[in-house]
């Protein structure tokens, strides 16, 4: 089996035999992806040479080599649809019956994108196109860390081979230019090691970093995926063009229930404020979802590094949350999380996100064959609990960790446990709900308080004005008040402080932890059980629940006294048993 260091040629479907991964990665994509199209005799994974040879003989696919790059399926990822050979328009013809427009210079390049897609790369040649060519030579530019001048000179080499007459781009600027307008390009942004600072614009020719003085040699690297191409691409396309006007349908199914962000009252309020954004259906709205080191791992990015990913919900609920239609923003380098100084990153996209909202870009819409001017809005933003903090400002932990309660948290220190928890949670509930009366069902007391007023977005900037917040590992900020570390970057978007819902937490997380501990009580496992002697003890301080406070016994052993929901033997093997057969 071929190998690099270990590694082999992925032939799952997206990866094509270009990127190596270990064997674990490569069965994770397999079951993910699928095999490749036409990938029948393993070449590259142990088949003898002369097998080889009969398998590069066979006429597999047209289109494809045995390094097969599927090019309807990667204008299909890049684009949402195959559309090759669907967006040929007349439009000097349509034009003459009035109704349409002139494509822009971005849609002009894309159309010619599509025709690049179906041309031989030379006169009888079936294993590549232009297009299929171009992008895997760059993709192994990209994953064997080629320099610019060493792909350049390989280009002028396939320029001197390629027969007399035949053309293929000249220079590194021109497939540049080729990925660009594939709507794959990036851009790589400097950034100190200590998350003070980006080098860019007024900073872009630094030397070293304004705030802690390391010098610019030791940067890291921001990977920035630029928004606004990646929108446009998804109105270049008659079919994702109607999807992205979907939730403007009025045959939609619109019972009352929430199917999609659409039936929230999140949505609805932002419309009502701003009337003149919601008047043109085709104005994006994008969820930004980052979580943890790598929380879509489906996405193969390394694990010491931090995506920034943003949601089209524009799409229907059946597309907008799917991986091909997820929107890479940001790669953030760690190796660790860049924590409170996570807005020094997001800076790139705050500013493109301000100008979707300000001037708008133009867009060709195929759908009408009409330029407009699209603009662009966010929502919320998605994380687990400890990214809420990073995102919001807000600290998730210590005496005020509650975001909803915020300076009225109710919080109390558990001397043996030697962490917080969080009581008061019946303040939420009705005036008249039975649980505000029952003392011993929770802490011995009656709850006749009323809910903690929840903080607006103007109540927030009026609580943090004044305060200037300087961001790095070596900084040292003044105490604001309460549980707040920073005021977020996200109020740089002039609708911000006005959305009824700024920030959302990942379900999927909360979840699987309360499910880990309910089940780790339920049958006393070390790890997860939240039933132990120390909660026990803390039990006993607070003086409630006194028949589960620990005692002891004659032999002068201490003996914890079961709980309602303790478990025998046999149950816990009658619960293990529906778990296996379920």
């Amino acid at each position: 089996m071929q190998s690099l260091e270990e590694k082999i040629l992925c032939p799952c479907a997206k990866c094509g035999l270009v990127i190596p991964v270990t064997r674990i990665i490569a069965f994770e994509h397999l079951i993910c992806n699928g095999f490749m199209k036409g990938y029948t005799k393993w070449i590259l994974h142990g088949e003898t040479s002369s097998h080889a040879a009969q398998n590069i003989e066979s006429p597999i696919d047209t289109r494809e080599s045995n390094y097969t790059i599927d090019m309807e399926g990667i204008i299909h990822d890049a684009f949402q649809h195959n559309i090759i050979g669907e967006e040929e328009h007349d439009f000097e013809n349509d034009n003459l019956h009035g109704g349409s427009n002139e494509p822009n210079t971005k849609a002009k390049e894309f159309y010619n994108l599509v025709k690049d897609g179906e041309t031989e790369l030379y006169p009888g040649c079936t294993s590549f196109t232009k297009l299929s060519f171009v992008i895997q030579l760059f993709h192994i530019k990209c994953i064997s860390g080629w320099s610019d001048i060493s792909f350049e000179k390989v280009l002028k080499l396939f320029k001197r081979a390629l027969p007399e007459g035949e053309t293929l781009s000249n220079s590194f600027y021109e497939t540049k230019k080729l990925i660009t307008a594939l709507g794959l390009d990036y851009e790589k942004i400097d950034a100190c090691p200590k998350d003070c600072m980006l080098y860019r614009k007024e900073h872009a020719n630094d030397i070293e970093c304004e705030v802690c003085s390391t010098p610019r040699s030791e940067a890291k690297v921001l990977h920035h995926f630029p928004l606004i191409p990646r929108l446009q691409r998804l109105f270049m396309s008659s079919k994702t063009s109607d999807f992205m006007t979907w939730h403007h349908n009025k045959d939609r199914n619109n019972d009352g229930r929430m199917r999609h962000p659409i039936d929230s009252p999140a949505w609805m309020t932002f419309d009502h404020n701003h009337k003149n954004f919601a008047a043109d259906p085709r104005n994006v709205r994008v969820g930004l979802a980052s979580d943890g080191m790598n929380p879509f791992k489906t996405l193969s990015v390394s694990h010491s590094t931090w995506p920034v990913i943003l949601i089209p919900y524009n799409l229907p609920p059946w597309m907008c949350m799917k991986q091909p239609n997820f929107i890479m923003s940001l790669l953030i380098p760690g190796p660790k999380a860049p924590g409170n100084n996570i807005d020094v990153y997001l800076e790139p996209l705050i500013e493109e996100l301000k100008d979707l909202w300000e001037n708008g870009v133009e867009t060709f819409d195929a759908s009408t064959k009409k330029n407009f001017n699209l603009r662009a809005s966010l929502l919320w933003t998605i994380s687990d609990f400890p990214a809420y903090a990073n995102l919001s400002g807000w600290s998730t932990k210590g005496k005020y960790a509650c975001p909803c309660c915020h300076q009225d948290t109710y919080s109390l220190w558990l001397k043996y446990s030697k962490k917080h928890c969080y009581m008061g949670h019946r303040r939420w509930l009705e005036n008249n709900h039975s649980f505000r009366n029952d003392e011993k069902s929770f802490d011995g007391t009656k709850e006749q308080r009323m809910a903690p007023t929840l903080l607006t977005g103007s109540m927030i900037l009026d609580m943090l004005e004044g305060y200037k917040i300087k961001f790095g590992k070596t900084v040292v900020n003044p105490q604001l008040p309460y549980g707040w570390k920073k005021r977020s970057i996200f109020f740089e978007l002039p609708y911000w402080k006005d959305n009824l819902l700024r920030h959302n937490l990942d379900v999927m997380h909360i979840e699987k932890n309360v499910c880990e501990s309910l089940i780790g009580t339920l049958l006393s496992l070390d790890t997860k059980n939240k039933d132990n002697l120390n909660a026990r003890l803390d039990l006993k301080v607070m003086g409630i629940k006194s028949e589960l406070h620990p005692k002891e016994s004659e032999s002068k052993r201490t003996v914890i006294p079961p709980a309602c929901f303790t478990l025998s033997k046999n149950e816990k093997n009658c619960l293990l048993s529906i778990f296996r057969d379920n």
